[in-house]
């Protein structure tokens, strides 16, 4: 079976990445830590970019990910991050090889 593996993209509202950053690098440590299918959880910052915040996630499966979208975490994180976030973009990405 194919692993699930997609990149986010986003943009954080002027004033907001010292609030949002701290809860990111939260969700991204209790996925790595709490969720047997979260292969990777990569959080990435663009250079000249202050406002960009990207995410590459790998997971075992579909249900994995979705599993991590049900997640306490993840639902607390989102809740308190909505009004951060001023766009939001997923990609689905084909792994085509591994390290």
């Amino acid at each position: 079976m194919a692993k699930f593996t997609i990149l986010v993209r986003f943009r954080i509202g002027p004033g907001q990445m010292p609030a949002f950053l701290p809860l990111m690098l939260e969700n991204a440590e209790a996925s790595r830590r709490d969720e047997p299918g979260c292969e990777r959880f990569d959080v990435l910052q663009p250079q000249g970019q202050p406002d960009a915040i990207l995410l590459y996630e790998i997971y075992t499966d579909r249900a994995a990910f979705d599993a991590h979208c049900a997640s306490p975490h993840f639902k607390a994180f989102d809740g308190a991050t909505q009004s951060m976030v001023v766009e939001k973009e997923v990609t689905v990405l084909d792994l085509l090889a591994e390290p």
